[in-house]
């Protein structure tokens, strides 16, 4: 059963990343669409994590979401092969500023997710 909820939320989170690359597609240098993806991600992963902590979630859910959906809409193999092509393309500066702002931003924005999930707002306690 694991490996369905996985294979399912895994086809769903391709499915979105690639609509939204669709949608957010430009020609620039900088690969906002992978950028802007993995941040979504991250902030969202981190949100549902402390989310599914406090609330006591079940693991099916986790698997679902977190594993399945999350781990193929984000996409660290296509950041790090999109760097080494801004390298290789002697776009140095671009490849240093996509490469800081993913990890940084991406790790600021799991922390804020995290933080944002582990408040429960309905309630009124943090």
């Amino acid at each position: 059963m694991n490996v369905i909820l996985i294979a399912i939320g895994g086809f769903l989170g391709a499915i979105s990343r690639f609509a939204v690359g669709e949608w957010l597609q430009t020609n620039d240098a900088f690969p906002l669409e992978t950028f802007v993806v993995n941040i979504i991600g991250c902030f969202i992963l981190g949100w549902f994590l402390a989310f599914a902590k406090r609330e006591d979630m079940n693991n099916f859910a986790t698997l679902f979401i977190g594993t399945g959906f999350l781990g193929s809409f984000t996409t660290f193999s296509t950041f790090s092969v999109e760097a080494i092509r801004l390298v290789i393309n002697k776009q140095l500066l671009i490849a240093f500023l996509y490469s800081f702002t993913s990890i940084t931003v991406g790790i600021g924005f799991a922390y804020l997710g995290y933080r944002l999930g582990k408040t429960n707002v309905a309630k009124g306690a943090a």
